[in-house]
């Protein structure tokens, strides 16, 4: 699936650009946030890609891209490489943290909130040629995932779509085909919805039948506002992450919650008797990938890293973790049972996470409702 993109966190008519959104915020952002300070010419390829890795490679992700079933084998391909992980909860954060001076080699990054890394110059292109698979992965052609002058800014790592999850045995499939379930009263207080700025608004906003969750106006971004803290004794939690969302369901706490597939499946093999649905007016839908750092210190290693999460191997992993298998040669891989899932063009009737031109307000929003 090549040329429009979907982002987390495509679809025939892209909803937005991130590029547009990174324009204005560079013109008001850019002498207040400053600048990497490291390098900005496209990072070289090794000349050997088949050597294993040495020395030590930091990678800084989102928890759920870094699971020891998807990094053992790379750590066995590689065993004279110290391979450290830390993890974030936004590109935000991330674009904080590197900026003040944590040192990281790769960064994940995803196409609705990337600009904060972007406009701080914490992000080297790389160079696709070092990257064996990059032409065959989903959406690597596409414009978000290049810089204004073309350059690769990173490789597509993986993808899924956002809907309901639903505890099959306290909700009815039936009665949960809409965003509109998560504030039914029957479930007042079992309730739970994702604790991020632009997929709480976008989800109250479906709910009330707005139907481009991505470009709201400041006014339609404070009906959804306004709807989420009405409606705010109907969840239990905002759940800030995967680990967050899945224990709520485990401790019965959270019968219906807004999340991606990858975390209904990590229910699933908890044993929850739990659905992942796509809700009727959309799932939403998003795509992360691998980037290197400006300040990227081990080169060689982190092409490597890239390469074996761009690879079929690694991507019928991901696929079985509940994510779009973003290297279609990683279907051949797979029981039959992944492949609808697995498959990137799931997600062309999707509703595709872009960066917000006022995103801004979108963050203002959500605090409010926060503060409640």
């Amino acid at each position: 699936m090549k040329g429009v993109i979907v982002s987390r966190r495509g679809s025939a008519t892209r909803t937005g650009s991130l590029l547009a959104a990174l324009a204005i915020v560079a013109a008001v952002a850019l002498s207040a946030c400053g600048s990497g300070g490291g390098e900005s010419a496209v990072a070289a390829a090794p000349d050997d890609p088949d050597a294993p890795a040495t020395g030590t490679l930091r990678m800084f992700t989102y928890g759920d891209t870094a699971p020891d079933q998807m990094l053992d084998p790379f750590r066995e391909q590689n065993p004279d490489l110290d391979l450290k992980a830390a993890t974030f909860n936004s590109n935000k954060a991330a674009a904080a943290k590197l900026a003040g001076g944590f040192e990281a080699d790769v960064v994940e990054v995803c196409t609705d909130e990337m600009s904060p890394l972007i406009v701080r110059d914490l992000l080297r292109p790389l160079d696709p040629k070092g990257v064996a698979n990059f032409n065959k992965l989903a959406f690597s052609d596409a414009d978000e995932v290049r810089d204004e002058a073309g350059h690769v800014l990173f490789a597509p790592a993986s993808a899924g779509p956002h809907g309901l999850i639903v505890n099959t045995d306290e909700v009815p499939e039936r009665e949960a085909q809409s965003y509109q379930a998560l504030f039914d009263p029957a479930y007042a207080g079992n309730a739970a919805l994702e604790a991020t700025p632009l997929t709480a608004i976008a989800v109250a906003a479906l709910a009330l039948g707005l139907d481009d969750p991505m470009n709201l106006s400041d006014a339609e971004v404070e009906q959804a506002k306004q709807y989420l803290i009405d409606h705010r004794d109907q969840f239990r939690a905002f759940a800030d992450s995967d680990a967050s969302m899945v224990n709520l369901f485990k401790s019965g706490e959270a019968v219906i919650a807004d999340g991606g597939r990858g975390t209904a499946q990590a229910m699933i093999d908890d044993g929850l008797p739990v659905k992942w649905i796509a809700p009727e007016e959309g799932a939403l839908s998003w795509v992360c990938g691998l980037a290197i750092t400006s300040h990227a210190q081990n080169l060689d290693a982190a092409y490597k890293l890239i390469n074996y999460y761009a690879s079929p191997e690694a991507q019928a992993i991901s696929a079985k973790l509940g994510y779009v298998a973003m290297n279609p040669d990683a279907l051949e891989l797979l029981p039959k049972r992944y492949h609808e899932s697995a498959d990137p063009r799931n997600l062309e009737t999707a509703i595709p996470e872009t960066e917000p031109d006022n995103a801004e307000a979108y963050d203002r929003a959500w605090q409010e409702v926060q503060a409640q």
